[in-house]
């Protein structure tokens, strides 16, 4: 048997405060013992584990291994506001007008993910 993904692993500044901002976009909880200044902080939610790791390295260049993320109870359109309203900002719209395509954020740290259609709308085509 190979091995598992444990979790994913977020190099950043202030790791309490971007693991605060992907427990609530991703409806789920910080580790009972991460406090602010801690040098790690850990999410756990129904679709993945993160673990951010401060590290002193600034962000330079564009991420090589991104998110996806696939609403379940909304359109994308109203997760990318949701997103954006929890400190996200745009980076690029791929939207295309027969439905398909997805939406480039930044999360506080600008890390690029990218928000796909909701699970209704796959399934209406």
């Amino acid at each position: 048997m190979g091995s598992l993904i444990r979790h994913v692993t977020i190099d950043c500044a202030d790791p309490y405060a971007l693991a605060g901002f992907w427990a609530r976009a991703l409806d789920g909880s910080l580790a009972d013992d991460d406090l602010a200044g801690d040098p790690e902080a850990s999410v756990t939610s129904a679709s993945a584990a993160l673990l951010f790791v401060r590290v002193d390295d600034r962000k330079a260049v564009k991420n090589r291994v991104h998110l996806d993320l696939q609403p379940q109870d909304r359109t994308r359109d109203e997760e990318v506001e949701r997103l954006l309203s929890l400190g996200a900002t745009l980076q690029g719209d791929h939207r295309r007008p027969d439905g398909s395509g997805w939406v480039t954020l930044h999360d506080p740290e600008g890390n690029e993910f990218c928000v796909e259609r909701g699970a209704a709308e796959r399934a209406h085509g």
